[in-house]
């Protein structure tokens, strides 16, 4: 009996001091903490793609933010399950308003939601454990000093972050996120919640301490190394869309190179069927039936046609990439001018000439194919100098209203792995010389320009 008491006795005194830990801990206001989730998907948001113009996104981050506050307050005092209950709404609020906001689908939402969640959690531990310190520690309690730290802390940890994935990030391409990826994100932000926040809600556990800058620490380190781990982890993965971005672009370019050889061995045959138009003609003279001479006439006419499709810019590698091009809108009834001065490359590499005006004419090739009306397949190819740059121009007629990605059409094509590599190709190559891409849709007519500095 004598023992069990001093147990009983033991077990409430430990109580008692857990109760006094859990009174003295000052938690983080709610509405720090709806402030801290508003402005990780504001970064996440401005990441991506817009899903509207930037006057509704306003609106929608406008209304987002009261009413966020307005939850979190409503819900202040909570314990237990009801405390986690809550947490869990704030953060499906959280994925809503990247969903809403920004252009991308379910798992992609549900990633950079996470994300946005790791993101609060630090800066509202980080904030909160300065403003405890200078508030308890120093006996600094003026409300500007409080006002300033938010500003501070807030706004340094968001730009941050937001300059990093900006810095790390090819172009502002999507993340192809998986299901098994988000999982792998919601491991980390669950556990990192966790392993922060138990000390708080349990005072009894072993992320939690007997005194206040005990569960302080613990929870910010652990906010932090949680971060480090997910933005790790997020950078690795936008290196690895970079790589696969460059390898697809490789690929590309090489296909255009392998096709502008194809086009230089169908020029020699151009050209030896031009001399054997001598013998047509010779044999032509002496035939006497109508039939053959009429066959002999279509055939000349043919290869006149062919040979008609040459080019002569003064550059042999765009006059055979442009004649082979120049026969492909002949097989489809595709009307193709060209108005190019080929000189103005010379300074270019083989490579990067086959991959501007491949690819783009490609695209143009490839689209007005489909146009059921043939008098409206019509592609202009320029080749330009003016004020010390050179320009390149190529425009096809366009019926459609495009949507456009990140500068880019978005495509119609079943196979969206390999959505818009042409035209990445095509940019990548321009700013290998200081140039830039400018692709517009105007009177229906779609235009790639590309200005390269000379």
């Amino acid at each position: 009996m004598p023992e069990q008491n001093i147990r009983n006795d033991v077990k409430e005194k430990r109580t008692m001091e857990y109760d006094e830990i859990r009174q003295t801990l000052p938690d983080i206001p709610r509405i720090y903490t709806a402030l801290a989730e508003w402005l990780a998907c504001m970064v996440c948001i401005l990441e991506l793609q817009p899903r509207f113009d930037k006057w509704k996104i306003c609106g929608i981050l406008g209304l987002a933010l009261p009413v966020q506050a307005v939850f979190f307050v409503l819900t202040k005092g909570g314990n237990g399950f009801f405390w986690f209950l809550c947490m869990a709404i704030a953060v499906f609020f959280m994925y809503l308003l990247i969903y809403g906001c920004a252009d991308s689908n379910i798992p992609e939402a549900g990633y950079h939601c996470i994300r946005a969640f790791v993101m609060a959690e630090f800066a509202a531990s980080l904030e909160w454990q300065l403003h405890c310190y200078c508030y308890y520690s120093c006996e600094v309690r003026t409300a500007w000093l409080a006002l300033l730290l938010l500003i501070g802390i807030y706004g340094s940890v968001y730009l941050i972050l937001w300059k990093l994935s900006k810095q790390v990030a090819s172009g502002g391409d999507d993340l192809d996120i998986t299901g098994r990826e988000v999982v792998f994100a919601a491991v980390i932000g669950i556990s990192v919640f966790l392993c922060s926040n138990l000390g708080f809600v349990y005072t009894n556990t072993p992320f939690g301490g007997r005194y206040q800058e005990d569960v302080f620490n613990v929870r910010t380190l652990v906010d932090l190394g949680g971060l480090a781990i997910f933005y790790a982890y997020h950078i690795q993965r936008l290196h690895l869309r970079s790589q696969q971005d460059l390898a697809r672009m490789e690929m590309i370019l090489h296909n255009q190179y392998v096709q502008y050889q194809q086009s230089q061995e169908t020029l020699e045959l151009i050209n030896f069927k031009y001399h054997d138009l001598k013998h047509h003609i010779l044999a032509l003279r002496a035939e006497q039936n109508e039939d053959k001479r009429s066959e002999y006439l279509d055939q000349m006419e043919a290869d006149i046609k062919s040979y008609g499709a040459q080019q002569h810019t003064g550059h042999p590698v765009l006059d055979t990439l442009l004649t082979g091009k120049s026969l492909n809108c002949m097989k489809y009834g595709i009307e193709m001018t060209i108005v190019a001065d080929g000189a103005l490359l010379d300074f270019m590499d083989v490579m990067d000439i086959c991959s501007i005006f491949g690819n783009a004419l490609d695209n143009a090739i490839e689209y007005e194919k489909q146009l059921k009306e043939q008098e409206k397949r019509m592609i202009h190819v320029s080749v330009y100098s003016q004020r010390d740059f050179l320009i390149i121009g190529i425009e096809n007629y366009c019926e459609e209203r495009l949507r456009f990605e990140k500068e880019l059409p978005v495509t119609t094509k079943a196979q969206r792995e390999f959505h818009g590599y042409g035209l990445k190709s095509v940019r990548h190559t321009v700013h290998k010389y200081g140039g830039e891409v400018d692709i517009s849709l105007k009177d229906s007519w779609f235009s790639l320009k590309a200005l390269i500095p000379l």
